[in-house]
């Protein structure tokens, strides 16, 4: 499939599928994700990058949704540029644009330093939407 070609019902689709195929607590935690990320945004839109990796957009793009063995990682495309008061981002500290949370299995989220996060996110896009 084409990641242009993909209707955005489709991509919501594949993530729903990516989630029950985990049946783990992956699966759990990517399900949570996408709630508070929906929680945060109404508006978000989903989208299925890269051969598989679910992507939440507004006004371009949020954060990603990986999942590996053992780790569910959210990538924020502009995380560097975010403020991260309660440190949630411990991956990706390296470079200059993107960051990266790395959820492991029996790791409580800090639910609402993480809707931060994800407004922050937003508003940037939002902004740089305004201002381009």
């Amino acid at each position: 499939m084409k990641n242009a070609a993909m209707p955005a019902g489709s991509a919501s689709a594949m993530i729903d599928k990516r989630i029950e195929e985990l049946g783990d607590w992956r699966g759990k935690t990517l399900a949570r994700i996408r709630e508070l990320i929906k929680e945060v945004d109404p508006e978000v839109v989903e989208e299925w990058k890269w051969r598989g990796t679910p992507v939440w957009s507004h006004a371009g793009i949020i954060c990603t949704g990986e999942t590996y063995k053992s780790i569910v990682k959210m990538t924020f495309a502009k995380g560097a540029a975010l403020k991260d008061p309660a440190h949630l981002f411990n991956s990706s500290l390296d470079g200059n644009v993107r960051r990266a949370i790395d959820i492991r299995q029996d790791e409580k989220i800090n639910e609402a330093a993480l809707k931060t996060l994800i407004r922050a996110a937003v508003a940037l896009n939002l902004e740089k939407k305004q201002s381009g």
